[in-house]
C-alpha cells in the first residue's frame, strides 16, 4: 500500500531555497565583518606646559686675578775685568809624509820581486747546456752526458723522497704548497748559495734541510775545467686526506 503525503506539509519541498538563502546571508555577514573598519576618535587631549616669559638667571660674580709681571733681567756689571791667560800651550808638530827630490830612497824593490796572484774567476754554467754535468754518487759508470743528466735527476728525486719530513706544526695548521729551492754545485762538488722561495717559512726550512743534506758530487766541467753549476728543484708539500 503506497503512502500518500500532503504536499503542503512536505518539509523537503523548499529545502534548496532555504539553503541558498542561508548561504547568501552567511556570506553577506562574513563580507561585512571583513570590511568593517574603525576610526580613531577626534577628541585629543593636549597638555600645555606653563613657562614663565622672563627667566631670571643668577650670574656668579667673578673676580679678575691680577698676575704680577716677571722680574727684570739682571743688569750687566758696570766694570768688566780682563783676566790675563799666561798658561803656555804646547803645540803638536805634525810631520809631513810627502817626499821631495832631496829625500833619498833607502831601498828600491825590483819589479821581478813582486808576486802577483792570479785570481781565478768564478765561472757558472747552466745545468742544461754544460758540457759535462755534475755526477751524482752512483752515476759514475755512465759515459754520455744525457745518461748522467737522467741519472742525476732520478737520484735527486730519490734523495728528496728519502729525506722528506713534513713539519709537524705546518701539518697541524694545514699549511701546504710548493717550495722552489735554488742552489749551486760549486767547483768542489759541494752545495752552495742555497736559497728557497715558498708559501711558509717552516716549509722553506725543511726544503733547505733536504737539499743541504745532498752528498758531495763530482763537479761539472766545461772544456776540461771545473765550473759551478746552478740548479733548481721544486718540492711539493701536500697533506694526504
Amino acid at each position: 500500500m503506497q503512502v500518500k503525503k500532503n504536499p503542503n506539509v512536505d518539509l523537503n519541498r523548499n529545502s534548496s531555497l532555504y539553503f541558498v538563502i542561508g548561504l547568501t546571508l552567511v556570506l553577506f555577514l562574513t563580507w561585512r565583518a571583513l570590511e568593517y573598519k574603525t576610526y580613531p576618535s577626534d577628541n585629543q587631549i593636549v597638555e600645555l606646559l606653563d613657562v614663565d616669559e622672563q627667566l631670571d638667571e643668577e650670574v656668579p660674580i667673578t673676580e679678575r686675578v691680577k698676575t704680577p709681571p716677571p722680574p727684570p733681567p739682571p743688569a750687566a756689571p758696570e766694570i768688566i775685568e780682563v783676566v790675563e791667560d799666561n798658561e803656555e800651550i804646547e803645540e803638536t808638530i805634525i810631520e809631513s809624509t810627502e817626499t821631495n827630490q832631496d829625500v833619498a830612497v833607502e831601498e828600491v824593490m825590483d819589479v821581478d820581486d813582486v808576486e802577483v796572484g792570479e785570481e781565478e774567476e768564478e765561472i757558472s754554467i747552466p745545468f742544461s747546456v754544460i758540457e759535462n754535468v755534475p755526477v751524482f754518487p752512483g752515476c759514475e759508470k755512465l759515459q754520455s752526458n744525457t745518461e748522467r743528466k737522467k741519472c742525476f735527476q732520478e737520484k735527486m728525486q730519490a734523495h728528496i723522497r728519502k729525506e722528506f719530513r713534513y713539519p709537524q706544526s705546518a701539518a697541524e695548521m694545514g699549511v701546504k704548497g710548493r717550495v722552489f729551492v735554488l742552489f749551486t754545485i760549486d767547483r768542489r762538488g759541494l752545495i752552495a748559495n742555497l736559497t728557497t722561495r715558498g708559501p711558509d717559512p717552516r716549509l722553506e726550512r725543511e726544503a733547505a734541510r733536504i737539499v743541504g743534506s745532498l752528498p758531495k758530487m763530482t763537479p761539472g766541467s766545461q772544456r776540461g775545467k771545473s765550473v759551478s753549476v746552478p740548479y733548481s728543484v721544486p718540492i711539493n708539500f701536500v697533506l694526504q686526506q
